[in-house]
């Protein structure tokens, strides 16, 4: 297998609209029976050996939804043994809304979302969404099996760094995967911003993760922020020297574009590389303790050396 496959955002732009509508509904139940976590680390789905999980959620009798990237199935699972599926390929937002709530309704799970869709130009509610109806295999197939791969990468990049970290995860509002790590400071946030953003940035953050491109980059890349952003972040330096900070809304991205990591002569040391560089830069003007923190190879074992 390739690593690190050709995706070219204009070429499955019209399979991408519709799967990340898809993705926006399971995420939604995901958000309405899941237990709260701080930083919202309840909502973010997590990969499988066949595609992404909402992993197991709601009482009395939990449930899951799986996406089956590989047979192209939505499934859901009770904890009790009953479970139903249907095929992804030919669905548009609106029947694929449609055959999840029959399914939940069949099974008893009694919940509620808002249904329409969250940051996307088109905001026709899921059971309108006649529109949106294009999921190519492999196009989907191609963009689990670059998910999978960039999802290893980050998890070699987690293990470096022994402090509160985030797990691996893909959220379902962006289509992105990342790993945040915490430099300890509590920051807090202003009562005029949005519950969502106080409760993800309450605490000073670097974080790392890849999305696969929208209309305003219409090309995949890792990427790196520090929030709250200190002064002159975006004047540290990057390694490697293609790498850049970007503007994004207000402050600045960190950006290494998939398309020149595959063409680098060690793609993985390469991004690994990249997102030490965008850690450090933050690290250095938030006065986060970096060797304190820093578990090489992910060892904190004294006895232990690092390979």
């Amino acid at each position: 297998m390739e690593l690190f496959p050709a995706m070219p955002y204009e070429d499955w732009l019209e399979t991408k609209d519709t799967f990340h509508r898809f993705a926006q509904i399971v995420g939604k139940v995901r958000l309405a029976t899941s237990p709260r976590r701080n930083h919202w680390w309840n909502v973010p789905f997590h990969l499988t050996g066949r595609g992404i999980t909402t992993r197991p959620m709601g009482l009395p009798v939990p449930f899951s939804i799986d996406f089956d990237l590989v047979g192209h199935r939505l499934v859901v699972d009770r904890v009790d043994g009953r479970s139903a599926e249907f095929s992804l390929v030919g669905q548009s937002v609106a029947g694929f809304y449609a055959r999840l709530f029959e399914i939940l309704d069949d099974f008893g799970i009694d919940v509620e979302i808002l249904a329409v869709p969250y940051d996307l130009v088109d905001k026709t509610p899921f059971a309108q969404d006649t529109k949106h109806a294009a999921y190519d295999p492999a196009l989907v197939n191609r963009y689990w099996t670059v998910l999978s791969q960039v999802a290893q990468v980050l998890e070699r990049f987690a293990g470096d760094f022994c402090g509160k970290t985030s797990p691996v995860h893909h959220f379902w509002h962006t289509l992105d995967i990342a790993v945040t790590r915490f430099t300890g400071r509590v920051v807090g946030a202003s009562p005029e911003v949005d519950p969502v953003t106080r409760e993800a940035y309450s605490w000073e953050v670097i974080s790392a993760g890849f999305w696969f491109g929208d209309e305003e980059r219409p090309w995949p890349a890792f990427y790196s922020y520090t929030a709250p952003e200190p002064d002159g972040l975006h004047e540290q330096p990057l390694w490697p020297d293609w790498a850049a900070w970007i503007p994004a809304r207000g402050a600045h991205l960190a950006v290494l574009k998939y398309d020149d990591v595959r063409e680098s002569d060690d793609p993985v040391a390469t991004v690994l590389g990249f997102l030490t560089s965008a850690y450090q830069a933050g690290a250095k003007l938030t006065g986060c303790d970096s060797a304190r923190l820093a578990s090489a190879d992910g060892i904190t074992d004294p006895c232990l050396e690092p390979r």
